[in-house]
């Protein structure tokens, strides 16, 4: 029998290796490079267009397509880079009617031209495909194709694969960086008894007097590769107009027929939603599209002009409040964190997903100015501070580049956290609001890293918050205001912060009210002429505090 101290030491040893372990990371393949990186075979050529058809046979799980890729030459390249996962498989890849040459390595298809393409020329090759896609085990979060049924016992189906990628189910280009700059068209032919819905407007219907119809849906803007969705089962719709800062903007609405009435009076929120963004962020991205929600058999996703909806027809997320402080179950969580992405994630999209944060952490906050233009500022305030209770701090929120790697879920609470601070620094709603439509408005429908927005940010704000954005975005660690009380006098300092963090922070102290200091990682000093008992910082501000003796 072993002693209490070697058993204590065996204990504390599997501790460690067990914390170990939860930190150390996968090491990155090759595979993972071709995934997350513009490669040599991706670098020459830029995607315009895809144009993409799709048949899924319900009962087989399986997908016969093609996609006709319109691309231009960037620079001689003769060797193209196609994406698309195992078990799906590429039966054959034509150009200029002549059929291409090419080879698998794992979920990445080198194609090979007959010559070298040159500079500034306008291509298109044609792929058909099929396969049995991977199937989604616990959509949105566990990606995949997604077959299943309704109350009814009928099919429905789609798909959710941000992160894992849209090449999870049909063949392209698949890295962030490039999305198709002159739209895309995606044509579902399905069983006459069933209505397939997908991204922008209808442009056909068309009967195939075989027992199918074939739907044609059209975006004119670029689209991210993950955001192009179809949504099959059946269907009921109705239309409304809602009067943006661009004129008409036309709302169309999708949901399985049974839920039609509960669909008509939830979505109801959408108004005051659009009315709100459009005042924070600006007009919404994509008049030309359309606004649409879908009924969709998982949670939601923010899929370009053809959002998912699944809800379940109620206030919050799922009927919980995230914020714990009772303003989260005003407003439907889906309606207003899945359309906010219309903004920060669909118009201006990250280009690694390293910098996915650009998504989530603005569209975190947008619910937080939700809440304010419907209940005014303090609510605002009181919900986001109310999400800090779902910050874990397990990891950076910006992630590895070039491995197509997420970072920390703090992209989310913290993040938005991050923004508000940041509104306080500014302090100026004004100008805090200008920044977010300049934002919108400069970097409208591209592609972005996080250094842009961030330089952006400190630019237009007359602040350099380069620090305060290493410090919540690159590392774990939350700051702490250390104060030292002594009889008319406080002593201030930064710890657990990045080396040169400056960040000004509102304090109560005394007869100092909402004075704003300016504390670096060196002791600085406050002279007051009443003894203070305690000092307070603003809630708005993230930061901890720490009395010190």
């Amino acid at each position: 029998m072993r002693s209490l101290s070697q058993l204590f030491l065996a204990l504390l040893l599997c501790a460690v290796n067990a914390s170990f372990a939860q930190r150390v990371q996968r090491p990155f393949t090759h595979s993972d490079t071709l995934r997350g990186t513009i490669t040599p075979e991706r670098a020459w050529w830029d995607v315009l267009r895809y144009d993409i058809w799709v048949r899924p046979d319900y009962e087989k799980k399986y997908l016969l397509g093609s996609n006709s890729i319109r691309f231009k030459v960037l620079s001689q390249g003769s060797v193209m880079q196609i994406d698309l996962q195992e078990p799906m498989i590429i039966t054959n890849i034509q150009w200029n009617n002549r059929q291409l040459k090419f080879r698998r390595e794992g979920n990445a298809f080198h194609v090979e031209f007959p010559q070298t393409l040159e500079k500034g020329k306008i291509e298109t090759i044609f792929i058909s495909y099929e396969g049995n896609p991977k199937i989604a085990v616990r959509p949105p979060w566990g990606g995949g194709w997604i077959f299943t049924k309704d109350k009814l016992d009928r099919p429905w189906m789609s798909v959710a694969c941000q992160g894992l990628g849209a090449s999870v189910w049909y063949p392209c280009k698949d890295h962030q960086s490039d999305e198709p700059d002159q739209g895309a068209s995606l044509s579902v032919t399905v069983a006459d008894t069933l209505i397939a819905v997908g991204n922008g407007r209808l442009k056909e219907r068309k009967m195939n007097n075989n027992g199918t119809t074939t739907y044609k849906w059209e975006v004119v803007n670029p689209i991210n590769n993950y955001d192009i969705v179809p949504y099959i089962g059946k269907y009921v719709t109705w239309h409304e107009d809602f009067m943006g800062q661009k004129g008409k903007l036309d709302c169309d609405y999708w949901v399985l027929d049974y839920n039609l009435d509960k669909a008509r009076k939830q979505f109801k929120q959408v108004d005051s939603m659009l009315t709100c963004f459009e005042y924070w962020y600006g007009p919404y991205p994509f008049y030309e599209d359309g606004y649409k929600l879908v009924e969709a058999p998982h949670l939601g996703m923010e899929h370009q002009s053809d959002i998912a909806y699944g809800n379940r027809f109620e206030n919050g997320y799922l009927g919980k409040d995230l914020s714990g402080t009772g303003w989260g179950l005003k407003w439907d969580f889906i309606i207003v964190h899945e359309s906010g992405h219309e903004w920060m994630g669909n118009s201006i999209t990250s280009k690694d997903l390293a910098d996915m944060w650009i998504h989530e952490g603005f569209t975190n906050y947008a619910e937080t100015l939700y809440t304010d233009c419907q209940d005014g500022i303090e609510a605002g305030d009181d919900y986001c501070i109310g999400t800090r209770k779902r910050i874990l701090n397990d990891r950076p929120i910006i992630a590895h580049y070039g491995i197509n790697e997420e970072g920390s879920g703090d992209m989310y609470y913290k993040g938005g956290n991050m923004l508000h601070t940041i509104r306080q620094l500014i302090g100026n709603d004004d100008k805090f609001r200008q920044i977010l439509h300049g934002i919108n408005s400069t970097f409208y429908h591209k592609t972005v890293d996080s250094k842009e927005i961030e330089d952006y940010i400190s630019k237009q704000a007359g602040i350099d918050f380069s620090k305060v954005f290493d410090e919540y975005l690159r590392t774990t660690m939350i700051p702490i205001l250390e104060y030292h009380i002594a009889v008319d006098t406080v002593e201030y300092r930064w710890t657990d912060c990045v080396a040169g963090f400056n960040m000004p922070v509102k304090i109560n102290c005394g007869e100092k009210k909402n004075l704003m200091v300016h504390p670096t990682q060196e002791w600085q000093k406050l002279i007051l002429q009443t003894p203070p008992a305690d000092m307070t910082v603003d809630r708005n501000f993230f930061v901890q505090t720490k009395r010190v003796e």
